[in-house]
C-alpha cells in the first residue's frame, strides 16, 4: 500500500474531469512498484458506457504488458469499483485493490451503483431488463468445441 500511487489516481481523476473527459474517477495499475497502466472515466467523451477508470487502466496495463492477466499487479482507484469494474478486476486477477472514495460517496454526487448491485442479486426473471434464453442447443456447439480444443489458451 503506497499513498503516492493513490495520489496519482486522484490526480488523474481531477485532471481528466476538469478537462471534460468524463466523470471524477481515475485509476492506475502498479506492478513491482511501477505504474504500468493508467485510466480515467471516459464514458461521456468516448460515448462508451464501459469506459470506466478501472476498466481503462486494466486495458492500458494489459496492452503494455502484453498479457490478459494482472495477477502480479495492484490497482489503485479514486473510488470503490462499481459492479462492472469489480468484475473486470476479478477477470484480470489483480492481486489487490486500494480505493479512496466509497460507493456511498459516489451515490451522494449522483452515481448510484446500488441499483446494479441489487439487480445482480435478483433472479433473472425479476430483473428490470427482461432476459429470455434463446437457442441454447445451437450455442452449446461452440462450448463443446471449446471443451475439446487442444490449442486453447485458458483464462
Amino acid at each position: 500500500m503506497n499513498p503516492k500511487f493513490m495520489r496519482a489516481a486522484i490526480r488523474i481523476s481531477l485532471a481528466k474531469m476538469r478537462g471534460n473527459h468524463g466523470g471524477p474517477f481515475g485509476a492506475i495499475v502498479v506492478r513491482r512498484g511501477n505504474i504500468v497502466g493508467r485510466g480515467w472515466n471516459q464514458v461521456t467523451s468516448t460515448n462508451d458506457p464501459t469506459a470506466h477508470a478501472e476498466v481503462s487502466a486494466i486495458r492500458d496495463a494489459c496492452r503494455r504488458l502484453k498479457t490478459f492477466q494482472l495477477d502480479d499487479c495492484e490497482l489503485y482507484t479514486s473510488c470503490e469499483p462499481c459492479p462492472m469494474c469489480l468484475a473486470a478486476i476479478y477477470w484480470a486477477r489483480c492481486r489487490r485493490v486500494y480505493y479512496a472514495n466509497t460507493r456511498q460517496d459516489a451515490t451522494q454526487i449522483g452515481f448510484d451503483d446500488d441499483f446494479i448491485y441489487h439487480e445482480l442479486s435478483r433472479p433473472v426473471t425479476r430483473r428490470k431488463i427482461p432476459m429470455k434464453q434463446l437457442l441454447r442447443t445451437e450455442a452449446l456447439i461452440a462450448f463443446a468445441e471449446w471443451k475439446d480444443k487442444s490449442d486453447k489458451i485458458r483464462y
